[in-house]
């Protein structure tokens, strides 16, 4: 398999990677990142290419030979909006907009892997990439399944694919089962009586009852989910106010609700109504809350990942494929598409270095050649 890895066009994957790390583009407004795509795959030739899925959502379809078996894989492209904090020749041109999880990566190595199977054709089947938007707020994969992605594009499985900082590099992480959290994105408002912040009784301070909802809520997690499981509620933003001496009008808090179980989703969310509800009334304040798309833990069928998995090790070596691998509380809305298609997801070791989201974190474009090989061991495996 070390052949394949180099035959994979390291240049073109460096070129497309780079071109989007320097245009990064916010969830469900990636247009022009979306054109790129498009544009890429109709120079590399023989795929019948749909667009538009899920709003900017994007199938490329190859089919060789008589093989009646489909295999889906899937690549996110959205961004973050956070600054980038780092000094590389691409470094992100947009300001506050940042590709800082490696979905540019995850493309370029889709599109390498294209680019291969075009080439090569080295397989009796069909496959589609399925280039997804908005992973990063849960948007991309329901909008594209809305919009009848399994319907009009029919797969017998679906697999996908994510670099983690921290994992050997280059080596594939694989876990049967429960591997992903199911994430709520929610913002609760705190609406009360802004005015002078030396006249504090003519007010009633959102940001006093913003902030007992901020302590009150770390005790779900401690108190009601049992030490055996796991979940998390991370309150990531707080927002009220421009001044010291004026008590705010209202408050924002922004919240990541993580959990790895139907029941203890439903008992924190639960949980976390009330306790607003009341806290805010306590202080003489209201509260409106925003729930997000409804959270999906991320399940890997068992049978797909032991069959991707032996894959791995036969193309790259039993050594360079770790199965049972870790589980994480990250959350990622493929989870979406195994809860429609079986397949699973696997991690793949950008080595040392910061942890995704961290303004500083950056790719190694040395495990593109090895993610795109990846992807066309798989597709010639599972399409013999």
């Amino acid at each position: 398999m070390n052949a394949i890895v180099k035959h994979m066009d390291s240049i073109a994957m460096k070129g497309w990677f780079e071109h989007m790390h320097r245009h990064p583009e916010l969830s469900m407004h990636e247009k022009h990142t979306a054109e790129y795509i498009a544009e890429q795959l109709r120079a590399i030739g023989g795929y019948e290419i749909a667009t538009g899925i899920g709003k900017h959502g994007i199938v490329a379809t190859l089919k060789v030979g008589d093989g009646d078996k489909v295999i889906g894989l899937r690549a996110d492209f959205d961004a973050l909006p956070i600054q980038e904090e780092n000094n590389l020749p691409y470094k992100s041109t947009v300001q506050g907009v940042a590709h800082l999880c490696g979905h540019d990566g995850h493309t370029a190595m889709l599109l390498g892997a294209a680019k291969h199977l075009a080439e090569t054709r080295n397989f009796n089947g069909t496959v589609r990439l399925i280039f997804q938007p908005a992973e990063e707020t849960m948007e991309g994969g329901p909008a594209m399944i809305n919009d009848g992605l399994f319907e009009r594009f029919p797969v017998d499985a679906v697999f996908g694919m994510h670099n983690i900082p921290g994992l050997e590099k280059g080596k594939f992480y694989f876990h049967a089962g429960e591997m992903m959290s199911a994430v709520d994105n929610w913002e609760v408002e705190i609406i009360g009586k802004g005015g002078h912040g030396g006249i504090p009784e003519l007010t009633i301070d959102p940001v006093v009852a913003g902030s007992s909802i901020v302590m009150a809520i770390q005790s779900i997690v401690s108190r009601n989910v049992a030490p055996s499981h796991r979940a998390v509620v991370t309150i990531g933003a707080f927002l009220a106010g421009n001044a010291g001496n004026v008590v705010a009008g209202s408050a924002i808090l922004r919240f990541s609700i993580r959990s790895t179980t139907p029941e203890d989703r439903e008992m924190i969310l639960t949980n976390i109504r009330r306790i607003v509800s009341h806290q805010a009334e306590s202080f003489g304040c209201t509260s409106e809350i925003r729930e997000g798309i409804p959270g999906a833990v991320l399940i890997n069928d068992a049978e797909e990942t032991d069959k991707a998995a032996r894959i791995a090790q036969a193309a790259f070596g039993e050594d360079q494929v770790v199965n049972p691998g870790p589980s994480f509380l990250a959350s990622e809305d493929f989870a979406f598409m195994l809860q429609k298609k079986k397949g699973t997801y696997c991690f793949l070791g950008n080595g040392p270095g910061k942890m995704v989201h961290h303004p500083e974190y950056v790719l190694d474009e040395e495990i593109m050649p090895i993610g795109a090989a990846y992807w066309v061991a798989l597709t010639e495996g599972y399409l013999r």
